[in-house]
Order: C-alpha cells, then structure tokens, then sequence
C-alpha cells in the first residue's frame, strides 16, 4: 500500500474539537479493521517538522505498553501531542504539559485514554480491599486513583474494566477543575475535554464522558 505523502506547511488547517475527533475515530477504525494508512512517518515529515509542531489533538493515556496512542489511532509524527503517566494519573508535570498544549500550540481536543485491564486500578482496587498500600511511589499512584476506585463502588462497580469508565469520566471532570486554563479554552470553544476508553482485545476506542462542544 502506498503511503500518504506528508503534509506542505500551507496545509496547515486549525480543526475544531469535533474535527479533530472524527479524525481520530477514522484512524481507529482503519486501526480495527486492520486497514492503517501510517501517514506522516517519512523522512519529508521529519524534515518538515524540524523547527515546527502543529498537533490537532492531545493524548492524555496510561503508560501501559499496550496503549500506544500514535498507533491505535494510525497517526504519524507531529499529529498528537502526548502525556502519559500510570492510570492517567494527574500531577503537576502532567497539568502543564497538557496547559501547554492548549495554551501555546492550541490544540482544539484534549482526550483522557483508558483502557481495559489496567495495572494501576487494579492495583488500586486491591489496596482498597485489603487495606494496605504499595510501596515507593507506586503508593502515590494509588492514593490519586482511590477517589474513582470508591465512586465506582458507590455505585455498584466492582469489576476492573468498568471503574476504569469511571476513572476516565473522574479524570476529565478533575482536570477541567483543576486547570483554569483549560476551562477557559473549553469556555471560549477553542478546546474539547472528552474521556475515552480502550478495548485491547478489539482495539476499539469509545468516549464516555466530554466537555465542550463536539
């Protein structure tokens, strides 16, 4: 298959939240369906990109090996701008790179990636069980996904896959909160927040919460 030449800087177009979200939702699909354009890797893109970034979505994902953004969604160099952390966990180095990529590069989509399976609420799940807690800093991990871990059960959820649902609606709802600058631009129309989860087995991508007009 023949691939997508690189884009010319006179190319560059400002999508919109609900523009930048069909183009991820197209690039899962070709995903899915085993059909991936790979478009952007080319040494012309590189070279484009050298002094240059316009990115028309932010990846906020768990650092699981499984969930490589770029590649679930078939994209390519310089399309996504990416934070990632264990259990999308939010801290400050994770808060202002994401304010970075809304303030400085106006990225019109910011989208919190879970997925199923994931290490870090289980292990927050069973720290709740049983009551005690990790070591290291993997504890400070914990303590950042207890709060969802304990909504979930409020409302009935017990099983992994489903309080990860509620540790992505959590991380969107705790992220337009916490950054002025993001509820500013969600505010004004220039950004849309919106929670997503992924399915290892069929690759498959899903909002299930948002902010902001799509």
């Amino acid at each position: 298959m023949n691939r997508p030449e690189a884009e010319a800087p006179a190319d560059h177009v400002q999508l919109t939240p609900a523009q930048a979200w069909r183009k991820l939702r197209e690039g899962n699909s070709r995903f899915v369906a085993g059909h991936t354009d790979h478009p952007n890797q080319d040494a012309l893109r590189r070279q484009f990109l050298v002094d240059k970034q316009h990115p028309f979505a932010v990846i906020f994902g768990c650092s699981d090996s499984r969930l490589a953004a770029e590649i679930i969604f078939d994209l390519g160099l310089g399309d996504v701008f990416v934070v990632r952390t264990a259990g999308h966990v939010i801290d400050s180095a994770a808060l202002g790179s994401l304010e970075y990529s809304v303030d400085l590069l106006n990225v019109p989509l910011i989208v919190v990636l879970g997925h199923d399976s994931c290490g870090a609420v289980t292990a927050t799940i069973n720290s709740v069980e049983s009551g005690e807690m990790p070591p290291g800093f993997i504890r400070d991990l914990v303590e950042h996904i207890t709060p969802s871990v304990i909504t979930a059960r409020r409302n009935g959820i017990r099983d992994v896959n489903t309080t990860v649902v509620e540790h992505v609606q959590q991380t969107t709802h705790r992220l337009v909160e916490q950054s002025r600058i993001i509820s500013s631009a969600i505010d004004e129309g220039r950004t849309a927040v919106i929670g997503v989860t992924y399915r290892l087995a069929e690759g498959k991508a899903e909002m299930v919460s948002g902010f902001g007009v799509l």
